[in-house]
């Protein structure tokens, strides 16, 4: 009982202030079909290939997903007004469950997501490619807006091998993990990187 009390006041939020409330769903995993019937699209020829790319690439064990798969805001909202204080390292957080103490850290993200951690390359230096998507499918624009890009992907009609898998992989960062709101524009540092280096396996 101790033990719990002591945890008790590294509460966040403490119990006398907990409240109900609202967590607005972003992810939009239910596209992953744009993703799916993207790489159908491509000529028969191509398309094993391009498939191949897409699911060897970091993001490509995603697609398996289930997608009957729903998402419980109201478990999301009790876990994070459990949230506790700690002296561990600054990417874990801490859970009062019960009478525990529960840690979410990057081997449980790992676990959970299949997704791996690195260092970020500096892309400050990076130019966009001549002649990269950005010019076969935006006009040569480097700020692309979500819809133009799900546009492109419902379309279906790519211009060079591999296009399919370099922007599925941009929708799936973008649009599907991130969750930004669709009134941004995709990241111009995302374009460049994927124009200059590609996605890690």
């Amino acid at each position: 009982m101790q033990m719990r009390n002591q945890l008790k006041d590294s509460l966040k939020t403490p119990e006398e202030e907990r409240y109900s409330g609202k967590i607005t769903r972003h992810d939009h995993f239910d596209d992953l079909t744009d993703i799916d019937n993207a790489l159908n699209k491509v000529p028969e020829h191509l398309a094993i290939e391009e498939r191949r790319r897409y699911t060897e690439s970091c993001f490509g064990h995603l697609l398996r997903m289930d997608r009957g798969m729903k998402f419980s805001a109201g478990i999301v909202h009790r876990l994070l007004i459990r949230e506790l204080h700690h002296d561990g390292p600054e990417d874990e957080m801490r859970f009062l469950l019960g009478r525990h103490s529960v840690r979410f850290s990057k081997v449980e993200f790992c676990l959970i997501t299949g997704l791996k951690f690195g260092e970020l390359p500096d892309t400050s230096t990076y130019d966009m490619v001549e002649n990269g998507i950005h010019q076969r499918y935006f006009e040569g624009r480097d700020e692309v807006e979500y819809a133009e890009l799900k546009a492109v992907l419902r379309i279906g009609v790519f211009s060079e091998q591999y296009d399919a898998v370099k922007l599925c992989l941009l929708y799936m960062l973008n649009w599907i993990l991130m969750g930004l709101d669709e009134r941004e524009k995709v990241p111009a540092v995302y374009i460049r990187f994927q124009a200059c280096v590609g996605w890690p396996t």
